[in-house]
């Protein structure tokens, strides 16, 4: 219980700061580079991701083609 407490407090303490210091120039500049630098880490994240799961489907297609075929020539006479 402690601890949480002491998260709460440093939690409550880092947004306070964070606050104060956004009303400045300097602050207001350091909080849209931020932002700007947070956008462009999700877009890549999920440009990767939107990669990486059509790789999956193209491989799951080709896997169930290949089962398909093999049925195929198995319940040939």
């Amino acid at each position: 219980m402690k601890n949480f407490i002491w998260f709460v407090v440093g939690l409550a303490t880092g947004l306070l700061l964070a606050r104060e210091g956004g009303k400045t120039r300097q602050g207001k500049q350091f909080f849209a580079d931020l932002d700007t630098k947070a956008r462009e880490f999700g877009e890549a994240i999920s440009d990767g991701y939107r990669k990486r799961e059509a790789e999956l489907r193209d491989a799951i297609g080709d896997i169930a083609a290949e089962a398909d075929d093999s049925i195929e020539k198995l319940t040939q006479p």
